[in-house]
Parts: structure tokens; sequence; C-alpha cells
């Protein structure tokens, strides 16, 4: 294990302006991370067919951004690297392989940290390698290496899992199956170290992972029960096949119903879907009900977050492997001192932002690896904006850039052919109507696919799209989580 002094050492002061500004600070923060859940399935976004108060009840405690992305992923498996941006700040194309291993040359966010004194705590989803978890986490909970969990015991989701072990050796003998639903299991840990003498004496860092709503789609019986599937909409922009190979439609998320799909079996997914998401709500409510009984939440900065959104019928897919919005895009909350009340911003975010907001709202050394951009301009003024454009990347051969006037472009190339798709959201958020065909946005399409050109590069991609041959090839094959 790395010394920790020597982190220190190799940190780079941040010269930033805004870093620098007088605002009211935390003493502690807590981050909770949910697992495959789109920015749509919030109350809070504007969602009447989902319950979810406590999320509901946080972004008005704070400041909501409407317009945040995971930058994407290069196999199916995207939640790997999006939890790497997420503690790394890093972004996805100089994340090694496919983001499961951390190397100690990319200091994370609870390393910082630690070195600053401040217990790191971590429960639940861990999806990286257990040299980085040591090197993250000076202690923790139940600890599940993995991507998603399996049902057992009647059918409901309980996971595998390690105690938190300090040698970081987590040895085969000591693990165990919980006969507790995962999410209930991840909260009661983070429940217990809030409430801890610990917790109210040292400035603590504390990551809660959970697994839901990811599926196997097995809430409890009560939340199994909460939406009648007759009852839920279909999506604007349901279909039963998606209307061309794009590059990952036999990856095992797409695998979970069949095709043609099925309108009344979507709706069932769709209520077992939101029956997790309200589940996993009521789990938050427990974490923020104990911060503020134990007397923390007022000392305490609060990110809620999710590492990728979930299409569930929408485009005829089903999960993320895509780059239209209701994969891309996921919830993102921030609360605390400082922190602007019951207000939203639309300005583009990545995860990867999430590190080097942190950073420069505790006045932190800021390692030179962090690549993200601070959020703190935003958090000082909810009217200014970071980014004038989004990148987005799945797998070798789509990408996708979207602009502030509303139009997005998505490029793919499978298997030697070549698809464009243009939509405008501000007329067309669900992403219906593709103008790439008219000939009036010939020119548009130009423009865009240098914007992204130019945003590929600086985000370190260096795939070439003008080359005909780019994209994906008949021997690539994804895998999915």
């Amino acid at each position: 294990m790395r010394v920790l002094p020597i982190i220190l050492a190799a940190l780079i002061i941040s010269n930033s302006a805004v870093a620098q500004q007088k605002i009211p600070r935390a003493k502690n923060i807590l981050i909770i991370y949910s697992d495959d859940h789109s920015y749509h399935a919030l109350g809070a976004a504007g969602n009447k067919d989902v319950l979810t108060p406590n999320l509901d009840k946080l972004a008005k405690s704070g400041l909501m951004f409407t317009q945040a992305h995971v930058m994407g992923g290069h196999q199916g498996a995207v939640c790997i690297p999006s939890r790497a941006m997420l503690l790394t700040g890093r972004y996805v194309n100089r994340l090694p392989g496919d983001g499961s291993t951390i190397p100690d040359s990319i200091v994370s966010l609870p390393e910082i940290l630690r070195a600053k004194g401040y217990n790191t705590y971590h429960t639940g989803k861990w999806h990286s390698d257990k040299a980085s978890h040591s090197r993250m986490f000076s202690t923790g909970g139940d600890i599940f290496f993995g991507g998603m969990h399996f049902p057992k015991f009647g059918g409901q989701e309980h996971p595998t899992v390690y105690l938190y072990d300090s040698t970081g050796v987590y040895d085969e003998k000591r693990k165990r199956t919980s006969d507790t639903y995962s999410t209930t299991l991840y909260a009661d840990h983070a429940i217990q170290f809030l409430s801890s003498t610990t917790a109210k004496t040292t400035p603590f860092f504390c990551y809660v992972a959970f697994t839901s709503p990811h599926d196997p789609r097995t809430p409890p019986d009560k939340f199994s029960r909460m939406y009648e599937p007759a009852k839920i909409p279909l999506p604007a922009n349901f279909l039963i096949k998606h209307p061309f190979d794009n590059g990952d439609l036999n990856v095992r998320d797409e695998q979970l119903l069949p095709v043609p799909r099925d309108p009344d079996a979507i709706k069932k997914d769709i209520a077992l879907y939101y029956g997790m998401v309200s589940e996993m709500d009521a789990q938050v409510g427990r974490i923020l009900e104990t911060l503020e009984k134990s007397g923390l939440k007022e000392n305490t900065f609060i990110v809620f977050a999710g590492d990728n959104g979930l299409a569930v019928g929408q485009h005829g897919l089903l999960g993320k492997q895509n780059l239209y919005e209701h994969s891309i895009r996921v919830p993102m909350i921030l609360s605390g001192p400082g922190v602007p009340m019951n207000k939203k911003t639309d300005g583009f975010t990545y995860l990867s932002d999430i590190t080097p907001t942190i950073i420069d709202y505790f006045q932190l050394p800021r390692p030179s690896s962090v690549e993200g951009r601070s959020l703190l301009p935003v958090i000082q003024d909810p009217s200014k904006k970071v980014r004038s454009s989004i990148y987005n990347v799945y797998g070798h051969w789509s990408r996708s850039i979207k602009s502030e006037d509303g139009f997005k472009l998505i490029v793919y190339n499978v298997d030697g052919i070549a698809t464009t798709q243009l939509f405008n959201l501000k007329i067309d958020p669900f992403e219906i109507k593709d103008l790439s065909k008219e000939p009036a946005y010939r020119e548009k399409i130009m423009q865009m696919r240098q914007l992204l050109k130019q945003q590929m590069a600086a985000a370190f991609d260096n795939l070439n799209i003008d080359l005909p041959n780019w994209g994906r090839t008949k021997s690539q094959k994804s895998r999915g989580s």
C-alpha cells in the first residue's frame, strides 16, 4: 500500500480562483450512488408516475443538475468506468482498460481526503480492483465486489458480500450471502456508521453505493405491488424493436425480454423498475434521517447521483448500452452548506465533475490526474455553465455530441454500415424524429460533426470518425452487467 504522505507530495494545489472564494463549507461528505437509475425516474425531474419523496425532498434542499451525464463506456458494463470516473475525476478514455483497475498513478478523492485525516468509509458495490479499494477506504461495512446481484431466498435480491477488511485480503472463506435485501443491508451499515461516535468526532467521507435499481427486477413485496402495470403509460418513444443495428443489440441487458418488445411486458418491467427506485428512495430517506438525528446534516456536503441511465423499453431497447438520453443522463443532486436551495440548473455536466467540485469546495489539493471541471462556479451562481456541449461514447462504434442550441448528433459505424441520427431536443426531447435525412439539415450535420471531433480530442478520444473503416467489426463483441 502506498504511504499517504507520498500522495500529498504528488498533488498539485489548484490555482482556481473560484476555489478561494468565501462560501459556507461543510466538514463531512456523503455520496449516495444508485445503479442503472435514469434521469427521468425521479419525481423531482417531473415524473408523476414514480414516487421518490425522499429524493424530491433532497432536491428541494439543494441544487439539481438536470443535464448530468455519464461520459460513457467502451463495453457493456458502463457502471465500471462510471464509478471510477466519479471517484477520480478522470475521463473514460483515460482510464486503463475498462476502468476495473485503478492504478495508483490516478489519485482518487478518498485518497486525498484520507491523507488529510478524513475517515473514509464505504459500503455497497465496488466494481474495481481490491487494491484501489484498500488505498481509498480506511473503514467500511459490507462490500460487494461485482456488477449485479442475483435472486435468492424466494426470488428476492440478496448480495454476496465481504465485511470490510483493513488488510485488503478479502479471503474467500469470509464471503457470505446476506439474508437482507441489498439496499436495506447497505443502508443499515451506513446508518450504523453515521450514528457512531467516530462520525461525530472525525471528518468523514461516506460512500454508499447501491446496486438498485439494477436488474433483476425483484423489489421487496411492498414495492413489487406499488405500481400496477396496466396503469403505467408506455414511453412516448416506445418501439417494438430498434430500427437498425446500433452495435450491441445482443448485449446481456437486451436479452432480458424478447424482441419484438411486447407492450404489456414493458409496462410490467417499468412497474418493477419504479418499485426498485421507490424502495431505494426509502433507504435514502433512512440515511438522511440518521444524518439529521446525529446532528451531522448541517455540516455535511451531500451528493446523490446515478451511475448511468437505462432504456426500459425506449427506442425498442432495455439497457444502457446506447447513446440516447435515457441511457446517458443520470439524476444528480448536491446539497449542503453554501449550496443553493430548491434550485435547478440545465448546464451540461459529467459525473467526472463531482471530484473536482468537492476538491474546490473543500479547498483541497488537486491531483494532476483529475480531468473533470469544478462545478463550484455553478454552486455559487446556478445561472453559470461550465460547458457549452456534451460528448458521449459507447463502444468503438458510436459517438454523440449535444450542443446548447438543443441539437444532438449520434454517429455509428457497425460492420461497415455508417448511420447518422440528428435530433432537435428542444422540440423532440424523446428523440423520436430523426432529421438526418432532411436536406435542410445537411449543414447542421457538418457543423455537429466538426464539434464532435473537437470534443473527442478534448476528451482524449483518438478514434477517427472520418475514416470509412472506423467502428465495430464483426469480430468485436461487448459484455454487459
